[in-house]
């Protein structure tokens, strides 16, 4: 059975703040932005104590891309990978229970990656009892066209290291049809999140007349792809679809579904979750106050319209920053 068959059946700114993750309360420091004083908001959850330190303006292409977004990006830097998953489990437990209460259900979309392995804390005490789990419905932002039981199969990954530890229902995963080529497999999604989007359980962008679910989490490829919009290639410009595919993925495997800016950018909230220094150039180009609005990376035109974006990285992931 299809995935849309079984769904039917059953402030324009981009200052970034930065902060330092630290085991005890730490002192919040002063900001500054470009020489001049700037104060910081608190995170909009409640996660780690950590302390604030010297933020950074972007201009230029970022000040373009950023048009419409009205919420700032912030930057959250852990000393170590478990401190991050601690930070991560407690930021995506708290949008679920504030969101399922809100809407009567709650929209996650993975990646693939080590973002599996950055979340397995949800499948742990306290999260594992006190989540409600039956509100959860699970998509994935893109997909490898292959046998779910494939080693690359993203489905396989979160199969494996999380939904099989987690009593989500087993009807509110959405897996693509493996069994349809990647035209088809992309359209038959896009059929499903319709369909969701009729029946209430995902939300629908007022602004921009796309889905708009409730957190997003995802990952960066060192050179700077998310979902599987990869730099230079055509389909970061698609505009018009929700989910689309792609055949000559300059990473294998070739065949994939992705959802489209559009769908990323209409997020209520992301979580951008990267580490480790082979990606330290990506973050050093989309984080620098130096930005120019020529050769932007896939993950510098992720802006959302009407959103909250964190990004959860280490030391070796900012080591290129500057002022850090």
């Amino acid at each position: 059975m299809s995935v849309s068959a079984a769904v039917a059946a059953a402030s324009t700114s981009r200052t970034l703040v930065l902060a330092r993750h630290r085991s005890p309360p730490a002192s919040r420091v002063a900001a500054t932005s470009r020489g001049r004083p700037f104060s910081s908001g608190p995170h909009p959850l409640a996660v780690s104590p950590a302390t604030r330190a010297p933020a950074m303006a972007t201009d230029g292409a970022a000040a373009a891309a950023a048009a419409g977004s009205k919420k700032k990006k912030e930057v959250l830097i852990f000393d170590a990978e478990e401190d991050l998953a601690v930070s991560l489990a407690k930021y995506t437990a708290e949008l679920s229970a504030k969101l399922a209460a809100e809407r009567g259900a709650f929209t996650v979309v993975l990646s693939g990656g080590s973002l599996i392995k950055n979340i397995r804390k949800l499948a742990e005490p306290p999260y594992l009892d006190s989540v409600d789990w039956s509100k959860w419905h699970v998509f994935w932002v893109d997909e490898r066209v292959v046998p779910k039981d494939h080693e690359d199969s993203n489905y396989k990954l979160a199969l494996d290291g999380f939904l099989s530890k987690v009593p989500i229902p087993t009807g509110q995963v959405y897996a693509i049809n493996d069994a349809l080529s990647a035209e088809g497999a992309a359209d038959d999604y896009e059929t499903c999140l319709k369909q969701l989007v009729k029946n209430g359980v995902i939300a629908m962008s007022q602004s921009t007349g796309f889905p708009r679910f409730d957190v997003m989490l995802l990952g960066m490829g060192p050179d700077g792809h998310i979902a599987s919009l990869f730099p230079g290639h055509p389909l970061v410009n698609e505009n018009k679809k929700w989910v689309t595919y792609i055949k000559d993925s300059p990473k294998p495997p070739p065949e994939r579904i992705t959802f489209t800016f559009p769908v990323i950018n209409s997020s209520a909230y992301v979580a951008m979750v990267v580490t480790g220094a082979g990606k330290a150039g990506a973050v050093q180009k989309a984080l620098s106050d130096k930005q120019t609005s020529s050769d932007l990376l896939p993950v510098e035109m992720a802006v959302l319209q009407d959103g909250e974006f964190t990004w959860f990285t280490d030391k070796p992931a900012v080591s290129m920053l500057q002022n850090k």
